[in-house]
């Protein structure tokens, strides 16, 4: 007889705030693994934006179960483990934040019986310097979970792992341009069947053409390169007054490259 596994009709009514149960029958077998991988290859991974968590068995009698899928919001279901193969993802666009010392462009310039003089887009300029402001800038975090072979976790891919940690992407990596993915590190550990689950964890950062900056043009800088003024004092004939303006832009690379490939987690 084959295993059937069929929804209960009053299922969806156990719900409960923001979480659901779908519970079904389970017929034809007297083995739970084969019951347990029953109702999994049926309730869905997915419900109404829920993530199903740990499904439960209960045996009823000859060749018949019960059987519960709970789901719960991303982030709080509680994860079945992974099976050797195996991964899920994770991604955050909360953003990161950056010193920056000049604006996109001065909207506004309010005279006070004078000409305001034109600082080029510095930002907080006074007689000594330039002081800046600290802005939310575009970093998409992401980290992706896979299970590995115990014989896969050697000591030579933890020194992989350690090498790359700090290092920038040298080629397309995920979808993002070499450049814009940094490596923050890995983290992993070992199962009871001897397994490990490791937890990769990256930040993505845009690399950027055509900046202007003052009056200095086509600036190009990758993701993760650090972009820093040198502003000089210059005579604003309008206003009639020294002020600083951005005189050079420096390009600075401040990560080493890595090769990514040697993750062993694909990089598409």
């Amino acid at each position: 007889m084959p295993v059937t596994v069929e929804e209960k009709f009053d299922s969806r009514e156990t719900t409960s705030g923001k979480s659901v149960e779908l519970t079904y029958v389970i017929r034809g077998t007297d083995d739970d693994v084969e019951a347990m991988t029953a109702l999994k290859a049926t309730a869905p991974v997915t419900y109404s934006g829920l993530i199903r968590g740990d499904c439960r068995i209960e045996y009823l009698g000859p060749e018949m179960w019960s059987g519960v899928a709970p789901y719960e919001p991303p982030g709080t279901a509680k994860k079945e483990p992974l099976e050797v193969g195996e991964s899920s993802y994770q991604f955050d666009t909360g953003g990161g934040t950056q010193h920056i010392t000049q604006s996109l462009a001065t909207i506004h310039k309010y005279p006070s019986g004078s000409q305001p003089p034109d600082f080029k887009g510095a930002i907080g300029v006074t007689a000594d310097g330039v002081e800046g402001v600290d802005i939310t800038v575009p970093v998409y975090s992401f980290s992706e979970t896979h299970c590995k072979a115990s014989g896969f976790v050697t000591n030579t891919y933890k020194g992989k792992l350690f090498s790359l940690t700090g290092r920038t992407n040298n080629a397309a990596f995920k979808g993002f341009s070499a450049g814009e993915v940094l490596f923050l590190g890995a983290s992993g550990a070992k199962r009871g069947d001897g397994d490990w689950e490791i937890t990769y964890h990256f930040a993505a950062s845009p690399n950027k053409t055509g900046i202007t900056i003052g009056d200095i043009a086509n600036i190009e800088k990758k993701g993760w390169e650090y972009l820093w003024v040198l502003y000089w004092d210059e005579e604003d004939t309008d206003a009639k007054v020294l002020v600083k303006r951005p005189k050079f832009v420096y390009i600075e690379k401040v990560y080493e490259e890595g090769d990514f490939a040697d993750l062993g987690i694909g990089t598409t």
